[in-house]
């Protein structure tokens, strides 16, 4: 590779499809989810350790959990730890690390990774990026991973493309997340991928692709080139980012952009959306149940229970529950409808405050 590679996790979300164990005081990045004894945060980081040097690691985040990236990542220096005042949406968190990257290395690669999934293979996940490098360090490209899909998932962004060659192919469309029917039809197709959420590009691409499609993005960090890495940085970052949309990189950038590719890969992802996709991830007994804390199990099958209290939960007769017993709240519910979690916490926030948020 002729180019240096820096990899920029955002770590900024709040995980409110993860409510009650998420909170906007420590969302699900900054937990041990997976029961692995590291959060998603740290296995990110380490993740990534093989395929970038460890002082080429940014990481975005709220500036409320600025404090929790540095108690996590206690390696990542403090200047590449961007924090942002509000929340914005990926592409004003892309556009800060990108042209702060570009102040000091313009010819730099950049990688850009969710703080939140889960991959397994690691080996065959770092073959994945390298040939995503590759493919952008050698032309004007944005690249992007697309995970080839075992089921009709109506959970996923898809990705159409092109045939091309075996390790990259021309991206025709991006597709929002599809209803069943769709996704079947996808799935039978043969020439869609979930969409990742994982890009890769030249510094030089990227920051010439802000200008053409998010130019008010572009002329505000632009302005910051003489601030990044000086302790006028902040002062200046603070106030533009309150008067910037809030837009997704994929609206903003690669749904307008020609000359999009997509990296098809294999290994085994999730993006940890919501309790039912944590369900599929862990180890379950013989019933799917996947339990972690003290449960008596009684004709009870597909069930999630998650206690952090010292309390014996009973379960009987349920089918498809998510069970969780926290400190402060107790929650039985269907575990596939995430779209109800939202409700739950604007429930909760209409009824006691901030106090369970």
């Amino acid at each position: 590779m002729s180019s240096q590679v820096y990899v920029v996790i955002m770590a900024g979300g709040v995980g409110s499809r993860f409510w009650p164990y998420s909170r906007n005081s420590r969302p699900k990045q900054f937990i041990d989810i997976l029961g692995t004894g590291k959060s998603l945060l740290q296995m990110t980081y380490e993740r990534f350790l093989n395929t970038s040097n460890k002082d080429n690691i940014l990481v975005v985040t709220n500036q409320i959990y600025a404090d929790l990236v540095k108690e996590q990542l206690p390696e990542v220096s403090e200047d590449h730890i961007l924090c942002e005042p509000d929340r914005r949406n990926t592409a004003p968190c892309i556009a800060y690390a990108a042209y702060k990257i570009k102040s000091k290395d313009p010819n730099a690669v950049m990688v850009v990774t969710p703080a939140d999934h889960a991959v397994f293979q690691t080996e065959k996940f770092t073959e994945i990026i390298a040939k995503g490098i590759k493919a952008s360090d050698a032309t004007e490209s944005l690249v992007t991973i697309g995970i080839t899909p075992n089921r009709p998932e109506t959970g996923y962004g898809y990705i159409q493309y092109e045939e091309g060659n075996e390790d990259v192919s021309k991206v025709k469309n991006f597709t929002e997340k599809p209803n069943l029917e769709k996704a079947k039809q996808f799935l039978e197709s043969g020439d869609f991928v979930w969409n990742a959420g994982i890009f890769i590009w030249s510094i030089d691409t990227i920051t010439k692709s802000f200008g053409k499609y998010l130019p008010d993005v572009a002329e505000a960090f632009e302005k910051a080139n003489d601030l990044y890495y000086t302790d006028k940085e902040e002062g200046y970052i603070n106030p533009a980012y309150s008067e910037m949309e809030g837009i997704s990189i994929d609206y903003g950038i690669l749904e307008k952009s020609p000359n999009v590719y997509v990296v098809p890969a294999d290994f085994d992802w999730s993006d940890l959306g919501s309790w039912s996709s944590l369900h599929e991830m862990r180890d379950k007994d013989d019933n799917d149940n996947v339990v972690d804390g003290e449960a008596i199990i009684m004709d009870a099958k597909n069930n999630i229970i998650k206690s952090e209290t010292d309390r014996l939960l009973v379960l009987d007769d349920l089918d498809g529950y998510l069970v969780g017993d926290f400190e402060d709240v107790l929650i039985v519910c269907k575990k596939d409808n995430e779209a109800k979690f939202r409700e739950y916490v604007a429930a909760a926030k209409e009824k006691t405050g901030s106090k369970h948020q």
